[in-house]
């Protein structure tokens, strides 16, 4: 069959723009990072961690990462943890923390000479509103008699959470202050990961639990806890549970998760970082996530979230000075 001039330029075209068509897939499909080092300055199992693996899942499902290695380092509310990536993890320009408000009041609490300041913001990513709740066969089945309690004698209201000083302690050094108490009698009983708070809540060894609320839902939904209040400006969406707002104490509180790059990392390294996440951050997998977790969307990246860190450490060393740790 006879060609055309015309149709041997088309053939030729269609064909040189198949032979393409390998290359530029590639080229699109490759990640922004081969792999990334994520540390996680806590156990295994608590919000930071749950943070960093939800990171981990909507990267990768994405194609914006290859893989991932996590390090696990607990204990003091991550002030643990944060000398060992600020000291192994220096100029590294694919290395993440998780971090948040439980590190801020931790780093002051322990005046520990590691801070926040010492790493690199990338964005704050979540916002979750604080739960009280209590052992379903436990001697407080409601939050007036949790108030009751509560004026009655603080000390006498033992309060499982995280680290001392941290998001969880605060808010009740904030409630015991509304109920016309002195926050410095707090019986607040610091543990360093959920699974030991959850078990101590669960066992009567406190009277009530204080976290966010994706660490107390399972036990919630299974009818072992019951919740009394939330901390947030609203009800959490499809938790029915008031705030404390709507329960007469006028106190509201959030406890916010981001990322940090490590320190002594270049513009170049920290916009990459920012970019990743920033992308991350717009994908359906993690509008998903912070559906099924019930996390409000706090997204705030570079120079805006460092603002935000200096702002909120003068706010906590107010609170903390109240509860006699700072």
């Amino acid at each position: 069959m006879k060609t055309s001039r015309r149709e041997f330029l088309n053939y030729s075209s269609a064909f040189a723009l198949a032979s393409s068509m390998p290359s530029l897939v590639f080229a699109q499909s490759k990640p922004l990072f081969e792999s990334i080092n994520m540390f996680i300055p806590a156990a295994p199992g608590g919000g930071w961690d749950s943070t960093g693996r939800a990171i981990e899942v909507a990267a990768k499902d994405a194609g914006l990462v290859g893989s991932f290695q996590f390090e696990n380092v607990g204990g003091a509310g991550g002030m643990v943890g944060l000398p060992r990536f600020v000291n192994q993890r220096k100029g590294q320009g694919n290395a993440l923390m998780v971090g948040g408000s439980v590190m801020v009041g931790a780093a002051i609490t322990n005046k520990s000479p590691v801070t926040m300041a010492d790493v690199t913001p990338i964005a704050c990513l979540t916002e979750e509103a604080g739960i009280i709740v209590v052992p379903v066969d436990g001697k407080i089945k409601t939050w007036k008699e949790f108030e009751e309690a509560i004026k009655a004698n603080p000390k006498a209201v033992s309060v499982a959470g995280g680290s001392a000083g941290g998001t969880d302690h605060q808010l009740l050094g904030l409630v015991i202050k509304a109920l016309g108490k002195n926050p410095r009698d707090a019986a607040y009983v610091a543990f360093a990961g959920g699974g030991p708070a959850n078990a101590a809540i669960l066992g009567g060894q406190v009277v009530a639990g204080i976290s966010g609320y994706s660490e107390f839902a399972e036990q919630i939904k299974a009818g072992k806890m019951k919740a009394l209040a939330v901390s947030g400006n609203k009800r959490i969406p499809g938790v029915d549970v008031p705030t404390l707002k709507e329960l007469g104490v006028n106190v509201t509180a959030a406890n916010w998760r981001g990322v940090f790059g490590a320190p002594g990392i270049n513009a170049a390294q920290k916009a990459a970082l920012v970019d990743l996440v920033t992308k991350m951050h717009d994908t359906k997998g993690w509008a998903e996530t912070l559906e099924k977790r019930k996390w409000a969307d706090a997204f705030v990246a570079g120079a805006a979230f460092e603002a935000q860190i200096k702002k909120y450490i003068a706010e906590t060393e107010t609170v903390l000075k109240e509860l006699g740790l700072a």
